[in-house]
């Protein structure tokens, strides 16, 4: 999918990415917009925390709200991609900053069920900016290259979300009050949303072409089925490394590690944006490296070891998700490609939810330290048995198979020329 808007023809390869017209401003837009993503959850803890519930109510609302936004993705997605990012984006940007300004006032204790609809609503109603993001490089950036290196950059920016967000909204309710905190956070939200929605490419963005895949959408590609569930492996990596990163803050009674650990995951997911955007990388390939990279946490090193290993995964993590959107890219049937990225996305997310619940169910057992790198593997065997499906060019399988037209015209039978005649 294209928009109108292009890039002139003669910009230089050389000329630094983040100055190509509107990439600092789409970039930066959307990190803004999406940190929601990291605060929300921290900030609905503090919120039920300061209102006198327990933390087990606080952690009941912030999965219902990562569920919720998992489930509401492709479904805007789909949206978007029949009627545009403009309206669309605009009205779930204005449900979500509604929901989360009112959620001070939904007092979970004496109201539950109201707590519970108005998360569930701002999940659902997150603004689907990063596969908004996506789609747009290819109307910004006219070079095939320049794309692929800018969509490394911003996944590998995505980290800081998660990096940022939950120290700002601490630190915002240490000085102003856990209602303080979610306010400035719908509000953040809302102000980059608008930078992104206000851009010219934003704006000027239509679909093209005839939708097809019928109402499964990109899920009726198989390849892309294979492809959603092996990265959600990925997903349940980094949602077990969050709980194995505050038990062992708690083991080592050193709190800091609780963020140390994936601020250095963070960190390594930005090094590997950069390093990915010059040299590239495969799907295959980067899963294996971020497959492996995950044993030797998984033998339970020491604090400070914990921390600088665990910027390994994220160096490879940019290159794996990077690889995996430029496979949706390529495999997504026309008119759906919006969508495909949002289901990628729901699909890191659902995973990451999965991991979360089991790593926290086996906190206290020593295997639980290989838990992400259970996830990680886990990706990588559905994706080499899923290849001939999942990457683009891969060899046909031998044996029965159904023919191509192309395949066809090769192998008809000649006829004579008496018997056309005839």
């Amino acid at each position: 999918m294209n928009s109108d808007t292009s890039c002139p023809p003669d910009r230089s390869a050389t000329r630094p990415l983040l100055a190509e017209r509107h990439v600092a401003r789409l970039l930066l837009g959307t990190l803004i917009g999406r940190l929601p993503n990291g605060m929300a959850p921290v900030a609905i803890l503090l919120l039920i925390a300061e209102q006198g519930d327990s933390l087990a109510t606080g952690g009941l609302l912030c999965a219902l709200y990562g569920l919720a936004s998992a489930i509401g993705q492709p479904v805007l997605g789909r949206i978007v991609d029949r009627r545009g990012q403009t309206r669309i984006t605009t009205a779930a940007v204005l449900v979500t900053t509604v929901c989360l300004l009112l959620l001070p006032y939904a007092v979970a204790v004496a109201q539950p069920a109201l707590a519970a609809g108005v998360v569930v609503l701002a999940g659902l109603s997150t603004p689907p900016l990063e596969s908004n993001l996506r789609a747009l490089w290819g109307a910004v950036l006219a070079d095939p290259e320049r794309r692929r290196a800018a969509l490394a950059l911003d996944t590998g920016a995505q980290g800081l979300i998660y990096a940022a967000g939950p120290p700002l909204v601490a630190a915002l309710s240490a000085l102003y009050g856990p209602n303080a905190a979610m306010t400035i956070t719908a509000v953040v939200g809302l102000m980059g949303a608008s930078v992104v929605l206000s851009a010219a490419p934003s704006r000027a963005w239509r679909p093209v072409g005839t939708r097809t895949g019928g109402f499964l959408g990109p899920l009726q590609h198989r390849g892309l089925r294979w492809l959603f569930l092996a990265v959600s492996g990925v997903g349940f990596a980094l949602g077990a490394m969050n709980v194995w990163a505050v038990s062992m803050a708690d083991r080592h009674g050193m709190a800091l590690l609780s963020g140390l650990i994936p601020a250095a995951l963070s960190v390594g997911s930005l090094l590997g944006g950069i390093l990915f955007g010059r040299q590239g990388s495969q799907l295959l390939i980067s899963a294996a490296l971020f497959a492996l990279v995950w044993v030797p946490l998984a033998a339970r090193p020491g604090p400070f070891a914990a921390t600088a290993l665990a910027a390994l995964p994220g160096l490879f993590l940019t290159a794996l998700i990077t690889s995996a959107f430029l496979t949706v890219d390529a495999l997504a049937p026309a008119g759906t490609r919006t969508e495909a990225y949002a289901w990628l996305i729901a699909a890191v997310g659902t995973g990451q939810a999965a991991g979360t619940a089991l790593a926290g169910a086996l906190s206290t057992h020593p295997y639980a330290a290989a838990l992400p790198a259970a996830g990680a593997f886990a990706c990588l065997l559905v994706l080499v048995g899923a290849r001939r499906r999942i990457v683009p060019g891969a060899p046909p399988r031998r044996g029965r198979h159904r023919r191509t037209p192309a395949h066809a015209a090769r192998h008809r039978p000649r006829v004579s020329k008496t018997a056309r005649s005839t």
